[in-house]
């Protein structure tokens, strides 16, 4: 009976250290918690610069902000290529107004090449190849090929899957993106006229104010 007694009277007691356990580690974690949140976020880092071997003709400073952006946040520019130099290796202003020409500039190089564009409405527009520019007797590239435009804000047309005609490069014009027998931005071999129309491959808008347009300046930039 005494046993019995010892353990009915000590048993409270057990109870009583538990509790009182259990509320200091809850004091605790609260101190823990309210140390976690005093501690501040760190601030989001500014986007990186990319380095131009040259200014631009064609991108202003609000449209390379934008890129800046894409490149930090991985939203458009594929992952492997940020922080990447920016090589001009063709420019109508200095090269001339030539397909031909461009196609010659891109030898020795793999890409990817970002190409931009302005009309003579002003507007501003391009592709990112995942590879050089180059003559081929068929389509070629990869699903990280995309078009754009800013009207004024970068807009982006990725790759929708429903095929995979995303460059080919003839020796009288310059083809990318296709559907229903019609290119999302088509190049003449004078890189002076072109045209631009929903297709397919990238589910696009029509990239200039018109569908038919007359280039002004074009550049082919290389991410290397």
């Amino acid at each position: 009976m005494k046993s019995r007694r010892w353990r009915y009277t000590q048993l409270p007691t057990q109870v009583e250290d538990t509790l009182s356990g259990e509320e200091g580690q809850e004091e605790e974690e609260e101190e823990e918690k309210k140390e976690e949140e005093a501690v501040p976020a760190p601030a989001p880092q500014d986007p990186v610069e990319p380095q131009l071997t040259e200014a631009s003709r064609v991108l202003g400073a609000s449209e390379i902000r934008q890129f800046q952006l894409c490149l930090q946040l991985g939203l458009h520019l594929p992952p492997r290529v940020a922080g990447r130099l920016w090589s001009l290796v063709f420019c109508t202003s200095k090269d001339g107004f030539s397909l031909r020409r461009l196609y010659r500039q891109m030898e020795g190089h793999s890409g990817p090449v970002l190409l931009v564009l302005r009309d003579q409405d002003g507007q501003m527009f391009g592709a990112f190849s995942s590879s050089a520019i180059r003559l081929s007797k068929g389509f070629y590239g990869t699903g990280e090929t995309f078009l754009f435009s800013f009207a004024p804000q970068l807009k982006v047309f990725k790759w929708t899957g429903s095929n995979s005609f995303f460059v080919k490069g003839d020796l009288d014009s310059l083809m990318m993106g296709s559907g229903s027998g019609q290119f999302g931005l088509w190049l003449d071999g004078d890189l002076y006229r072109g045209g631009s129309y929903p297709c397919a491959t990238f589910n696009n808008e029509v990239l200039a104010r018109q569908e038919q347009f007359c280039i002004e300046e074009l550049e082919a930039w290389v991410l290397s």
